[in-house]
């Protein structure tokens, strides 16, 4: 969080960030001369390594230590071609993992560190990133090195660790096993915006015209990892205006106010912006460079070639303390013991320089020995002492050097390994052993055995419960899951505490009945495996065989739930159930299907069968008789498909998302549907592979896809079994 922003180059839940990408600007919109790799996609992803590459079992081999020791070293082994702040590439290493991770936003689970994403278009280009480039090139060597065994978006991250220590920073731990792609992600939205921050983009946020951030963003203005450190909209005198910005984006990134004033300080506690130059110099982002550049982008057209003291990224200048290449005390005593006045940077930026500082207070340049240059604050740092609730937190800290060591380490963790999802995915000997809420903590289950499992399933079939219920619930439990951050699913049973059992799309007094009836029946079995469980007997029921379960489920307590971090996960629409809630959608439901599929990692066939088997099975929610195009209710058949393409329906609206069918030749009333259905016939592409499931001879077939795809969703957060 350095440097931000180079001059010259409602709910969170409203929209989902998948298909929303669709809509925003693409690569090529932003870069229209970049080669359009993605010509090759239909052929298999950009995956060199290979599908059975084994990532956990490569990091295992890694001399983990002397991995560290080669970072350690890096940190003081400045290049000429780019050299090191006061000798020290720490802080250049902290805001290069600070922003590989803060892309991260809890409505969607996207962005992150978690693939590696700093690497490709948008975010090498972003305005935000100016000049990290560079330091993914200093890392190369060491990833050269050690090859396979550690992935780029490990090394940013455990690169980030090592600056701190090796600065006399606090750090909590570090846990290994994020996985590289080789491509952009291309299913997220980063805005609809067609200009960067720095060109007059308007803010997200603006209370005169109503205006809240769009649907799963985070950042405030397109190109930034959190706010403009100048002020809103760049106006460094509206204080209201940059707390409230720093607390709404940093919320939806799952930071409280306590941990937004930690990582601020303690980040700047480092380093320094940069902003000793001409702006308008600047070249080319990146993804937008001449092909001899070699991916590097912001080359000056200055003699000096803008590099070492006439560093422009951000456009501001200078370092937050005496002490940049220290963990110190020093942030706070210079914030609070100096009034402080708006000057310009030679770049142009607004910034806030000490007024009467003392020469021992000042800062060593970063690049001419013996001379000594004022320390400076930004617009967002100058809340932490304005703001009241920020000021609190910050006295605290000042006061308290342990407790503000503690909660920095401790948010620096959170923001680096937030979208990992369980602990049981960390690897590597820095896994610190303390159970943290934020990572939806399960306890360990036990596999039941197949005497156990017999039993319960007997006892559930007899239990009354119907088709219907068994599979709304089991579903309910497991459909939370997304491939984003690895949350949700059914492991924990987490559907049965708050929030989500108080979800509306989960029908709640028809839910709690369900688990009431299924903690009777379970024994010594976890209410997790018996959702699941239940929802095996209700297919078989339906006419399925050999329908899998794996057991081994553990159930999570209300203690280890934080159900704000949950809440923002409630779907205001789901296709799969046929559900819209009362909320006016800012997005058709079809969009949001796609959305919810995306997450949960299905392909288009994968999610065209599950539907139509939800449809037959009864699962729409509240007995919704909406697209269950059957006279077999209860019976997992390709009904809707067969009667959905039926050449006698004739369709028309009639009313708010709702759709009828009469017959061609008596117009009588045939079915009733909504977008969410008639989306399969109206779409070209899903319609094709509706028409598969619809032939004579996909009866079989149906079922057998139908199984695999609904066993896929059942396990999808059972990390145990890859």
């Amino acid at each position: 969080m350095n440097d931000q922003t180079p001059i010259g180059s409602g709910c969170p839940v409203h929209q989902p960030g998948g298909v929303r990408a669709l809509l925003g600007r693409t690569n090529k919109d932003w870069w229209p001369d970049m080669l359009a790799t993605e010509i090759l996609n239909p052929n298999g992803s950009s995956n060199p390594l290979g599908d059975d590459f084994d990532y956990a079992a490569a990091f295992k081999s890694l001399d983990y230590q002397a991995l560290k020791d080669d970072l350690t070293a890096l940190m003081t082994d400045s290049q000429p071609w780019w050299p090191a702040d006061y000798g020290h590439y720490g802080p250049f290493f902290i805001r290069m993992a600070w922003h590989a991770a803060g892309t991260y936003r809890t409505a969607d689970g996207r962005g992150g560190a978690n693939s590696g994403q700093q690497r490709f278009a948008p975010l090498d280009s972003w305005p935000d990133n100016g000049n990290l480039d560079k330091a993914r090139r200093l890392l190369w060597p060491i990833k050269q090195k050690y090859g396979n065994k550690i992935s780029w978006a490990d090394l940013f991250i455990l690169t980030g660790n090592v600056a701190i220590e090796s600065m006399g920073g606090p750090v909590f731990g570090f846990g290994g096993g994020r996985v590289d792609v080789f491509e952009p992600e291309r299913d997220i939205y980063w805005g609809s915006e067609d200009k960067w921050v720095n060109e007059g983009v308007q803010t997200r946020i603006d209370p005169d015209k109503n205006m809240v951030i769009e649907g799963p963003l985070a950042a405030i203005q397109m190109g930034l990892i959190y706010v403009n450190p100048e002020g809103p909209q760049g106006n460094p005198h509206n204080d209201e205006g940059m707390a409230r910005d720093m607390k709404e984006t940093f919320d939806r990134m799952a930071m409280n106010s306590e941990e937004t004033v930690a990582l601020t300080a303690g980040g700047h506690t480092f380093g320094k912006a940069h902003g000793n130059g001409d702006a308008s110099t600047l070249g080319a982002a990146p993804s937008g460079g001449d092909i001899a550049a070699q991916g590097f982008g912001w080359v000056s057209g200055e003699d000096h070639g803008g590099i070492g003291e006439h560093t422009v990224t951000s456009g501001i200048e200078g370092a937050w303390t005496n002490t940049p290449r220290e963990w110190t005390e020093n942030y706070f005593r210079l914030l609070f013991d100096y009034d402080y006045e708006l000057v310009k940077s030679p770049a142009g930026a607004n910034q806030w320089q000490p007024i009467g500082q003392k020469e021992e207070d000042m800062a060593p340049d970063a690049h001419v020995p013996g001379k000594k240059v004022p320390t400076m604050m930004t617009t967002a740092d100058m809340a932490l002492k304005r703001d009241p609730e920020f000021r609190a937190i910050s006295e605290k800290f000042r006061d308290d050097h342990e407790a503000f060591k503690d909660a920095f380490a401790r948010a620096w963790f959170k923001l680096t390994h937030r979208d990992m999802g369980p602990k049981v995915r960390y690897l590597g000997p820095e896994v610190p052993a303390e159970d943290l809420i934020w990572q939806d903590p399960i306890p360990a289950g036990s596999k039941p055995s197949d005497a156990d499992v017999a039993a319960v399933k007997a006892k559930i079939a007899d239990s009354g419960l119907t088709v219907s219920q068994l599979v709304k619930t089991a579903w309910a439990s497991a459909s939370t899951y997304r491939k984003s951050d690895f949350r949700g699913g059914a492991n924990g049973a987490r559907v049965a505490l708050a929030p989500q059992k108080d979800w509306d799309v989960n029908e709640p007094a028809a839910l709690a009945k369900v688990i009431d009836t299924l903690n009777g029946l379970r024994g010594s079995m976890s209410l997790a495996d018996a959702i699941v469980l239940g929802g095996v007997v209700g297919l078989e029921k339906a006419g399925a065989t050999n329908v899998p379960f794996t057991g081994g489920r553990g159930d999570a307590t209300a203690e280890q739930t934080d159900a704000d971090s949950f809440a923002v996960m409630e779907p205001e629409a789901d296709a799969f159930r046929n559900y819209v809630g009362k909320k006016k959608l800012a997005v058709k439901v079809e969009e949001m299907m796609l959305d919810r599929a995306s997450l949960l990692g299905l392909t288009v066939p994968e999610m065209t069968v599950l539907v139509g088997g939800l449809r037959v099975l009864g699962a729409n929610h509240g007995e919704r008789g909406h697209g269950h195009f059957t006279k077999r209710s209860g019976q997992l058949t390709n009904d809707y498909f067969v009667n959905l393409y039926d050449m006698t329906n004739v369709w028309k609206a009639a009313g708010d998302d709702e759709y009828v069918a009469t017959d061609r030749k008596d117009g009588g009333e045939k079915w009733r549907a909504t977008r969410a259905d008639l989306i399969f016939g109206s779409n070209a592409e899903l319609r094709a592979v509706g028409e598969v499931y619809a032939q004579s001879d996909s009866g079989e077939k149906f079922v057998k896809d139908f199984v695999k795809a609904w066993t896929k969703v059942m396990n999808a957060d059972r990390f145990d079994l890859a």
